[in-house]
């Protein structure tokens, strides 16, 4: 049963920083593209970051680029999103997915991903 499992989320002040966790129990891992996507309430769901099987290139949203940085070790089946400089427009509930359709559809485009995490809340105050 494919599971993706996000953590580290939380409540933080603005500028502060935090690291998002996804374990996942796709296999191959390697082969999958990892994504986060985020939606805050109101809001429609959109893309954060990706990253490729082979950790590179990455893939950023315009809202997160130079603050956010995406990374995954293929060895343990993580995928990381470390946040830094955080802002309250970044409160949101952040979701992990992983697909192989990303590879052709786009990695920005939901419609990538073909499994996905309950989400994690973050929560940026002012």
């Amino acid at each position: 049963q494919v599971q993706l499992v996000e953590s580290g989320g939380g409540l933080v002040q603005a500028g502060g920083s935090l690291r998002l966790s996804c374990a996942a129990s796709v296999h191959p891992f390697s082969t999958y593209a990892m994504g986060w996507f985020r939606q805050a309430p109101g809001k429609e769901r959109e893309f954060v970051a990706a990253i490729m099987w082979s950790g590179g290139p990455k893939n950023y949203g315009d809202s997160v680029k130079g603050r956010f940085t995406i990374s995954r070790d293929n060895a343990k089946n993580m995928m990381y999103l470390e946040m830094n400089s955080l802002k309250p427009e970044d409160t949101a509930v952040y979701y992990c997915a992983a697909g192989t359709r990303a590879y052709t559809l786009g990695y920005s485009s939901q419609n990538g991903y073909d499994y996905w995490g309950q989400g994690t809340q973050v929560t940026v105050s002012s």
